[in-house]
């Protein structure tokens, strides 16, 4: 869901955008942190924001880093 916003910030085109692995941090709504594969060797990690229901607001892209590997560890920044 937040594929075009990624896309969009990064000034990247994914052909590739599959989410491998995630944590939550529960705030007022749901942090998410993702690991997301966007080709075959390259990944990035999202921080996601998902509100609070009665919000009704889809997920937003808070932030972002780039150049990852699938070994990396997902954090939480």
């Amino acid at each position: 869901q937040v594929k075009s916003q990624f896309e969009s910030q990064a000034n990247m085109n994914c052909a590739t955008f599959t989410a491998i692995v995630y944590k939550t941090q529960v705030v007022a709504g749901t942090m998410y942190f993702i690991k997301v594969q966007v080709s075959n060797a390259d990944y990035v990690h999202l921080k996601v924001f998902q509100s609070l229901p009665h919000e009704n607001q889809g997920p937003s892209l808070v932030s972002f880093q780039t150049g990852k590997t699938k070994d990396d560890p997902l954090t939480y920044f």
